[in-house]
């Protein structure tokens, strides 16, 4: 396949040094003789003008340099489009490509744009709103919020973030409904993912796929503090999920259950984040499996010789 590049630079996701990332990035494209342009990211989340470059120049790939929310962004803007999707992680917490096995490495990650595969990746809706990866209200969505207004970026301005919304957080109550039965409870967090991660290798819902066509629901419910903490370690490890029937709702600490969709009733406004970035909640939210939403760029498979 004759290949076509558009790259998409992030000029404020993460730390990494851009200018180290970007000769690399223009050194390899040249020396494979791939023709390519390079192009900042759009600060209003606006990327409409890609679809028509896609069918009017012939681009075959969409490479993003940058974080989780542009991701997203990009990620949905491409949706039906005849394109692969490539990533070189450069945020805060790089989710949807730690879960699709892309490393942090940008010399690394530039590599799989040139030598791995491309394969159908899930998505979702929020009441229309598209998330590429996981969406969440209450607690970690709280952290989102406050993460967002800080001057620097970073894992420890997040860690310091959610050290101190630990101590302040409490229960939100919700109603949840999937398959036709319906339960409600008081919950610290609710956590909606087609991916395992919640960024920087955290992971929450461990037997999540990127293209089972499921989501991964995970509900963490009222209890003490010290209790939470062990409780969300217990999911990290080894989550199991529940089958959704009448008896979840009287599950303890962690209700984990897979759907490909459901309605949530939110009448304590808890806060929502899409992706990891801040998003405008509501009381009421249907949410739903996109199935194949766009093609992601992976490693190649390891061959174990089995």
């Amino acid at each position: 396949m004759n290949r076509r590049i558009i790259y998409l630079t992030n000029p404020i996701s993460g730390t990494a040094n851009k200018k180290r990332v970007l000769k690399a990035v223009e050194d390899a494209t040249y020396s494979r003789g791939i023709p390519f342009e390079i192009l900042p990211t759009n600060a209003g989340g606006d990327y409409s003008f890609i679809q028509e470059k896609i069918y009017k120049e012939g681009v075959t790939d969409i490479v993003l340099c940058g974080g989780d929310g542009t991701v997203s962004q990009v990620a949905g803007a491409l949706r039906g489009a005849p394109v692969q999707f490539g990533i070189i992680p450069l945020g805060s917490g790089n989710g949807l490509a730690y879960a699709a096995k892309i490393p942090k490495n940008h010399l690394q990650a530039l590599e799989i744009i040139f030598q791995g595969y491309a394969a159908g990746i899930d998505a979702f809706f929020i009441n229309g709103r598209f998330s590429c990866m996981l969406c969440g209200l209450g607690f970690d969505a709280q952290v989102a919020h406050d993460f967002a207004r800080q001057p620097t970026r970073g894992l420890g301005t997040y860690i310091r973030q959610t050290v101190s919304n630990f101590f302040r957080a409490k229960p939100y109550p919700f109603r949840i409904t999937a398959m036709g039965k319906t339960f409600t409870t008081e919950a610290y967090f609710i956590s909606i993912a087609n991916s395992n991660q919640f960024g920087n290798q955290f992971t929450i819902a461990p037997q999540a796929s990127l293209n089972d066509g499921l989501l991964d629901i995970v509900v963490v419910t009222k209890m003490s503090k010290l209790k939470l903490l062990f409780a969300v370690l217990q999911q990290i490890k080894r989550g199991t999920v529940l089958e959704f029937d009448e008896s979840i709702s009287r599950q303890k600490n962690v209700l984990y259950f897979q759907a490909d969709k459901l309605q949530l009733e939110n009448p304590g406004g808890a806060p929502l984040h899409i992706d990891g970035d801040p998003a405008e909640t509501g009381s009421s939210m249907m949410i739903e499996i996109i199935p194949n939403a766009f093609k992601l760029i992976q490693p190649l498979p390891i061959n174990t010789g089995k």
